[in-house]
């Protein structure tokens, strides 16, 4: 039922109709991946994975980025469950990489920050 406005004496549709539906299993999904990037850690960690030619070793990582083993191991983690980043093993050593949903939500990225630089 929709409220509706009385104009001149008579009755007119209100002024705005209802937004559309929201699926919320898609928002659930979108939220996990953006509170996965949204941590400056985890980002540059993912930048870092995504600009390799090839998976990038735990090791690695732990050296560029600065910050604890705990942290850059927490931080993969994170990456890997909302499926921002894979990751094989290789003997005892873990390499991570971007997967296709990380590299576009990179690339659009970069293309909003090209269009107002």
């Amino acid at each position: 039922m929709t409220e509706e406005a009385i104009v001149d004496g008579t009755t007119a549709e209100p002024c705005c109709a209802p937004p559309g539906d929201v699926d919320p299993d898609a928002i659930a999904t979108d939220l996990q991946v953006l509170t996965a990037m949204g941590n400056d850690t985890r980002y540059e960690l993912l930048r870092r994975i995504a600009n390799a030619d090839d998976g990038v070793c735990v090791c690695d990582l732990e050296a560029a980025v600065g910050v604890s083993q705990s942290a850059v191991s927490q931080a993969l983690s994170r990456l890997y469950t909302a499926q921002l980043v894979t990751r094989r093993k290789e003997g005892s050593w873990r390499y991570y990489e971007a997967t296709e949903t990380a590299s576009a939500l990179l690339e659009t990225l970069d293309d909003l920050r090209s269009t107002h630089e």
